[in-house]
């Protein structure tokens, strides 16, 4: 039986257990970080998020991370209660009370605050947003590259919730990657409600045939920064990129399949429903753009 496997899987840190957690401007330790249970986002999901990874003592693609965010919270008409400049400050002091430089991932939530009565009305959220940083001591170990099984969980319709929005409501993704574990993969394999390939339940999705990288048109899927870097990595380095509708047979055809997000950078893919991609090893093309991907972190460290 091979052991479990997940894109999020990170070797364990004992210097985790004494982490400081920043919560609406103060530092608290790990044990003692608390928000309201009448918080809108333990409440309703009623909030948005971003995930950010440290390099060299650098928050890699800064601004990138603080636009979705701003835009994120505009778009679900959420006051962040200070500017970028103001939340730069705050991952700031959360990194530097923990003394933090390299391996690091953070989690930056903001929700629509604590409610005065347990409904979902927004106008009930009167005491402003919640802003709460946790970072961790990371470094990823993902020992075998990625199984995945298609479920029938879809990632839906922007009038429904526009699946571009990195939102606290994630129970549509963790109904899918409970599908794909009880299918026997890591994670899970979503189409789109045309039922093209679109995306993981936690990262972005890529195929390689023919030296040709493939992707989603991104419509239904979650605009990774890692997913944007990779395709703008291979219109740099003359490497065929498409933005494209693509069935699960052009999927099991692959000669490789990655995933692209902010913790694992590209993640090699093994298996897809039960059949071997490639040689179930990570690919050259994958091998290739996680090198151009690297180079790319390290300028922006350095800049």
């Amino acid at each position: 039986m091979t052991t479990e496997t997940t894109t999020h899987q990170s070797e364990d840190d004992a210097r985790n257990d004494n982490i400081l957690i920043y919560v609406n401007g103060q530092l608290q330790p790990r044990d003692q970080a608390r928000i309201s249970v009448y918080d809108s986002g333990f409440m309703l999901g009623d909030g948005v998020w971003e995930g950010l990874r440290l390099y060299n003592g650098k928050w890699a693609f800064l601004d990138d991370h603080m636009a979705r965010l701003f835009q994120a919270a505009k778009a679900i008409d959420l006051d962040v209660g200070m500017d970028r400049a103001g939340v730069i400050a705050a991952l700031e002091q959360t990194r530097l009370a923990n003394d933090m430089q390299e391996d690091v991932h953070a989690r930056l939530m903001l929700t629509r605050g604590v409610k005065i009565r347990p409904f979902q009305h927004p106008s009930l959220s009167r005491s402003g947003p919640t802003m709460v940083i946790i970072m961790e001591h990371s470094r990823p170990s993902i020992p075998r590259p990625i199984r995945l099984a298609t479920v029938p969980h879809m990632r839906g319709l922007p009038m429904t919730q526009d699946p571009k929005l990195n939102s606290h409501s994630k129970l549509n993704c963790i109904l899918a990657c409970i599908a794909a574990e009880k299918a026997g993969a890591d994670e899970a394999l979503m189409l789109d409600v045309h039922g093209f390939v679109n995306t993981t339940n936690a990262c972005n999705f890529f195929i390689v045939r023919e030296g040709e990288v493939w992707t989603s048109t991104g419509d239904y899927c979650m605009n990774g920064i890692t997913r944007q870097k990779v395709i703008d990595l291979c219109r740099a380095n003359n490497i065929p990129v498409f933005q494209r509708n693509f069935s699960l047979v052009d999927t099991y055809g692959a000669d490789e399949a990655f995933l692209t997000g902010t913790f694992g950078a590209q993640t090699p893919v093994a298996e897809i429903d039960g059949r071997q991609i490639g040689t179930g090893e990570i690919g050259p093309m994958t091998k290739h753009l996680r090198t151009l991907y690297k180079e790319l972190v390290q300028k922006e460290a350095k800049r």
